[in-house]
């Protein structure tokens, strides 16, 4: 799934140890019923997760963190509820209405001594339950959970945190979008009014003006060159600091001396998300293998749909049926959900990257981009293939396929620790405007980017688009090489193009060894394609009455 994410590097955590694709790591059932899987990441796993943040927290700190809003889909029907990325890999909680608070330094709470981390919870509701589904409460939470203190969350309001006491409260960007369900005076909407309220967030607080202020605490003297088009370039998408006195005061500073002056006059603030984020993306950049063997797990489900989806593929197809063989492999293999919304394209919707509709009746004989990846235990996949429904790739299809395939290879060659983030993008562009060049379809290398327009790589692990610091790769890192070629109809060139678009995606594990391609069951080359596609599928029986 093409991605266009920058951020700042951050440095690994820790050392990282390479888990055997078939060595089983430690699982630990965590369900509020009976009949669950039974290979959720154990509680310990979470465990260490919030420790390595804890550590990472300056002095005199507390990070607070909130579950995910419940989402309307219409009406009183609401979209099936997805936990917080963060907060799932802090606690494996994955219910609505919570906020976890881990302390730098241990407190006291709610009577009890040496408190480092505590989560408030939605409470038991028979009656709730029997039309949602059942809840841990806090019982349950404190028993499969493991955490040091879990308490109600109707009780977030009145407990005895001693905000005004820390220097610095972190947070992560604060939902504004949330319904207030006035029969919950403990929903998400109350918990983050009672956190700004007794956190003495500023109403006028923005988030983005404060990751300004701390990249210029920073850069600001080591990295002055630099820094100056950073802040012209955000005073362009932030209007605000056009005005805003300290940045410039900084840009009117013209030495080391003045700088460092101008830098001593920022406004004071105890709160900020930055350093949390960037904490969060060192953490999370790095697999570990209990992390690992989830993902191989998605990653595998995932080639294996696309390996019986080519089996099964006719031109008498659509795209919505397509998407449904998919998925339907993924659920049978007990993945939960869809990492993101499958992208399944036929002919000139290929083209479209983040293609969603997926409603083409009948794909004839245009090539068809599948971009589907299987959502286990939270851990996501991402795996694309372009195939011909008919089973053949016609002369120019063959050939913009190939040159998307050598540059992929170009691509997962450069997928080493210590190159930098962008190096398999760029290796894959060369060989792209390289290609496209002779074949007549751009005259010269600089316009690659009317046909390959995005970049090939991004983190793959609880979130599709992961979080990460964008810097050198690390054994540890699962990333995406995705070169592409897009040519919709009308494009000026000829017209034997028209309507070819190829992506070739695979998640790409990095280790000290080299890049390992978890997601190679999947046929690459055009001769594996066909051969898939000649096979006989399991569901060639599969015949539905037509419906009149």
């Amino acid at each position: 799934m093409p991605s266009f994410r920058l951020t700042s590097a951050a440095r690994c955590l820790w050392a990282f140890l390479l888990l055997s694709p078939l060595l089983p790591a430690a699982h630990a059932q965590r369900a509020a019923g009976p009949g669950r899987p039974t290979d959720f990441l154990d509680p310990a796993f979470h465990k260490g997760r919030r420790e390595l943040l804890r550590q990472a927290l300056p002095a005199g700190s507390v990070a607070v963190l909130f579950a995910n809003p419940v989402r309307n889909r219409a009406n009183d029907v609401n979209y099936l509820y997805h936990p917080h990325p963060d907060l799932y890999y802090l606690t494996g909680y994955d219910e609505p209405d919570a906020v976890l608070v881990l302390f730098k330094e241990p407190q006291t709470l709610g009577g009890q001594a040496g408190v480092t981390e505590a989560l408030f919870v939605q409470p038991r509701d028979p009656k709730a339950e029997l039309w949602t589904g059942r809840r841990l409460g806090t019982e349950g939470a404190k028993q499969q959970l493991k955490l040091q203190y879990v308490a109600d969350n109707t009780t977030f309001a009145t407990a005895d945190i001693r905000w005004a006491g820390f220097a610095r409260i972190h947070f992560l960007d604060l939902p504004t979008d949330v319904r207030d369900d006035t029969q919950d005076p403990a929903d998400l909407f109350d918990l983050v009014a009672a956190f700004r309220r007794q956190a003495a967030v500023p109403a006028d607080y923005d988030a983005r003006r404060e990751a300004v202020y701390l990249t210029m605490q920073r850069e600001g003297v080591v990295n002055a060159t630099a820094l100056r088009p950073y802040l012209e370039n955000q005073m362009k998408a932030q209007p605000a600091l056009a005005t805003d006195p300290y940045v410039l005061g900084y840009l009117q500073a013209t030495t080391d001396a003045t700088r460092l002056q101008a830098l001593t006059t920022r406004p004071p603030s105890r709160h900020e998300n930055t350093s949390l984020n960037d904490a969060l993306d060192a953490l999370r950049a790095v697999k570990t293998p209990e992390e690992l063997a989830l993902l191989r797990r998605a990653v595998r489900i995932s080639a294996v749909g696309q390996q019986e989806v080519m089996k099964a593929l006719r031109p008498d197809m659509g795209e919505m049926e397509v998407q449904g063989l998919h998925e339907y492999i993924y659920k049978k293999y007990g993945a939960e959900f869809e990492g993101y919304p499958s992208i399944v394209g036929g002919g000139n919707n290929a083209c479209i990257l983040h293609y969603e509709t997926n409603d083409k009746p009948r794909l004839g004989n245009d090539l068809i981009l599948m971009d589907c990846g299987a959502e286990y235990h939270g851990y996501t996949a991402d795996v694309t293939r372009t195939v011909p429904p008919s089973g053949k790739f016609s002369p120019a299809q063959r050939q913009i396929y190939e040159l998307v395939l050598a540059a992929q290879e170009a691509g997962i060659r450069e997928c080493r620790a210590g190159n930098e983030f962008r190096a398999p993008g760029k290796a894959a562009q060369q060989v792209v405007a390289a290609g496209l060049q002779k074949l007549g379809i751009i005259a010269a290398p600089e316009e690659m980017r009317r046909y390959f327009p995005h970049g090939t790589s991004h983190y793959l692990g609880l979130d599709v688009h992961d979080r990460g610091a964008y810097g050198p790769l690390q054994a540890g890192n699962v990333i995406t090489v995705e070169p592409g070629i897009y040519i919709p109809e009308g494009s000026p060139c000829d017209k034997k193009w028209w309507n070819i678009g190829v992506r070739i995606e695979d998640d790409i594990l990095i280790t000290t060894a080299g890049p390992e391609n978890l997601s190679k069951e999947a046929p690459r080359t055009v001769a594996e394609v066909e051969a898939m596609m000649a096979r006989p599928s399991a569901l060639d029986a599969l015949r539905l009455p037509a419906l009149k």
